[in-house]
């Protein structure tokens, strides 16, 4: 077994110190895909930034279960690209939930496109992939039926 690395810079040493990692999600409109993300997800927003000089938020927050993620302006100049931009998504999310067929429906009857279809799995989970309007790429998995 490999020696675990030295931790990063700024990360604390400590188990018991709680660490978050929350997904910002590249998008040319943050306004219309966070009413995807409400609607289809049934998210809160926590947090929306006032319009910045192209009326778009900088960052609006989501929170979904005990997790959160954001959203905020595709803006080349920085490097912020969304999948449009890139050719497709760099990054899976994955929703762990006890009903993944209805997260997976209400997700398409909202717009997101099914990519691999949410089933039983050899792996003993039931789940499937989306792709949703904005290019981003989610798993839905849960128990098996």
């Amino acid at each position: 077994m490999n020696e675990p690395s030295a931790p990063a810079a700024g990360v604390p040493e400590s188990p018991g110190t709680p660490v978050t990692v929350s997904p910002r999600l590249v998008v040319p409109d943050p306004g219309r895909a966070s009413a995807f993300y409400r609607d289809a997800l049934g998210t809160e927003e926590a947090f929306r930034s006032p319009p910045g000089d192209d009326g778009r938020p900088s960052v609006v927050v989501h929170l979904l279960g005990g997790s959160s993620f954001r959203v905020s302006p595709a803006v080349p100049s920085w490097g912020w690209l969304s999948p449009d931009d890139l050719g497709g998504s760099a990054v899976l999310l994955e929703i762990e939930t006890g009903d993944p067929d209805a997260v997976g429906e209400r997700m398409t009857a909202h717009g997101a496109e099914v990519v691999v279809p949410i089933e039983n799995r050899p792996y003993g989970l039931r789940s499937g992939r989306l792709r949703d309007p904005f290019g981003h790429l989610w798993i839905i998995t849960g128990p098996p039926r």
